[in-house]
């Protein structure tokens, strides 16, 4: 599973915590992420590590809680990307009865069920296929491009050439041999890397399996907002969100907000569509709307 990247443009909440580690409805993220593929038979999982590290493996461990084995590929000094992230790790995550393993992205939430892909994939002669959707936000996403074959032909960025493309939603199924020709340890990527040489030398090689799933992503602040809050109404908590050990003063006010753990807010103070960050400390008579607030400062949301 691919956790180990920066998550730029989430900051600052990713100065406090890696992405897949942020709390969405109140559960972290990766944990999420766990669940879902235990309960669809996937449960021998490896994590990729780079930025910080501990806030990953605080909250996931072995994985026996959620039912699954967990085990890291420590990525250091440097992040190693999408295609060296998994080059690293694939004396872990293949074994002697096949050479094809799934890829998952730690920081999408999906109802994909991965079985399906796997099957399309050994149904076919590829080396890799990527679960697609119809990329219907094509001013704001990059996408796949596809011939009647469902051959993967290309990436393109945002814009207008994307509005005919597909949209990667962070599942996939890959042969070890993709990776394997890469050093160990040295950065590379998959898509924008090795994957657009594959589509050139070896065509057919890189397919799409085109679902009609549904995805949330926390790509930026506004969407961590918008899935935070997307999945705690669909859960029945609509309104507030509060970590773990949390003390609220009574006379304190907290309106649709996204609280993180050990948050303390002091009396009088009001939060109105705030995300506030593990360990922060609300002032006594405080009012602030909108904000992300962490300890290394606020900025709007």
């Amino acid at each position: 599973m691919l956790t180990a990247g920066l998550g730029t443009r989430l900051r600052p909440l990713t100065d406090v915590r890696a992405k897949p580690a942020i709390p969405v409805a109140g559960e972290p993220m990766i944990r999420r992420i766990i669940r879902w593929l235990v309960a669809r038979g996937v449960a021998d999982l490896v994590l990729n590590l780079h930025h910080l590290p501990e806030t990953l493996t605080a909250v996931v461990g072995g994985g026996g809680d959620l039912g699954a084995r967990v085990r890291y590929s420590w990525e250091q000094p440097r992040v190693l990307g999408s295609a060296g992230g998994p080059r690293l790790a694939l004396p872990l995550v293949t074994d002697r009865t096949t050479d094809a393993f799934y890829i998952i992205n730690g920081d999408t939430l999906t109802d994909l069920d991965p079985g399906v892909v796997a099957a399309a994939h050994a149904d076919s002669d590829a080396l890799v296929t990527l679960a697609l959707v119809p990329n219907l936000e094509f001013e704001r996403y990059g996408g796949v491009m596809l011939n009647d074959d469902g051959d993967v032909t290309g990436f393109v960025g945002r814009g207008p050439s994307a509005k005919a493309s597909y949209h990667f939603i962070g599942v996939q199924v890959a042969h070890a041999s993709v990776f394997a020709p890469l050093a160990p340890g040295e950065p590379a990527q998959s898509i924008g890397g090795i994957y657009d040489a594959l589509i050139t030398t070896k065509p057919g090689s890189v397919r799409g399996f085109v679902c009609d799933a549904h995805f949330l992503d926390v790509g930026t602040t506004e969407d961590y907002w918008r899935t935070s809050r997307y999945v705690a109404e669909r859960e029945g908590r609509a309104g507030s969100t509060v970590g773990l050990r949390a003390h609220i003063d009574p006379s304190a006010r907290i309106i649709d907000s996204i609280l993180w753990d050990d948050v303390e807010v002091g009396a009088g103070a009001v939060l109105e569509e705030c995300i506030v960050a593990d360990r922060v400390k609300i002032p006594a008579g405080a009012s602030l709307s909108r904000v992300v607030i962490s300890e290394h400062g606020t900025s709007n949301r």
